[in-house]
């Protein structure tokens, strides 16, 4: 990359490792009963299938966020897009990629979440640091929830 380009669009990419194997990994993501135990406290309400229009709440900050899921190959890989910010998108969304790698013959997953499509504007910059706050605690709280049963969501943000 050239490091003189002009920056044209702002993302960013959070990746943790979860001692569990790539395809309960990926059910936790995917099932909206097992979302809703450690990040959409609030519920959420759909299964993350292709095409399917999902809404997820958080208790933490009440409203329901449509959530289209744009893409998914179990348990590689899920595409989704939602409203947001600043956003380079004309519709006014951004693009989140979650990655789901198998370590140590399948003992460990390696997820890996990518957000794109916010202007390069101080709006667009806080926008993407909000959200890439929000998605390195989702990865956090799905390590605590399916290592150890627990919630870290629960009193975090209020």
């Amino acid at each position: 990359m050239n490091s003189d380009a002009p920056l044209s669009e702002l993302s960013f990419t959070v990746s943790g490792r979860v001692a569990r194997p790539r395809a309960q990994v990926y059910e936790a993501v995917a099932d909206p009963e097992q979302l809703s135990r450690y990040f959409t406290t609030g519920g959420a309400r759909g299964r993350l299938s292709p095409g399917e229009q999902v809404e997820w709440d958080f208790a933490d900050f009440p409203g329901a966020f449509p959530v289209t899921v744009v893409a998914a190959d179990p348990p590689h890989r899920l595409v989704i897009e939602w409203d947001g910010e600043a956003t380079t998108d004309r519709r006014g969304s951004t693009r989140v990629v979650f990655e789901f790698e198998s370590l140590d013959g399948d003992a460990r997953t390696l997820v890996t979440i990518t957000e794109t499509s916010w202007q390069a504007t101080a709006a667009g910059a806080d926008a993407a640091f909000g959200n890439c706050e929000g998605w390195t605690g989702m990865l956090a709280a799905l390590k605590a929830w399916l290592e150890h049963g627990i919630n870290l969501r629960d009193g975090f943000y209020r």
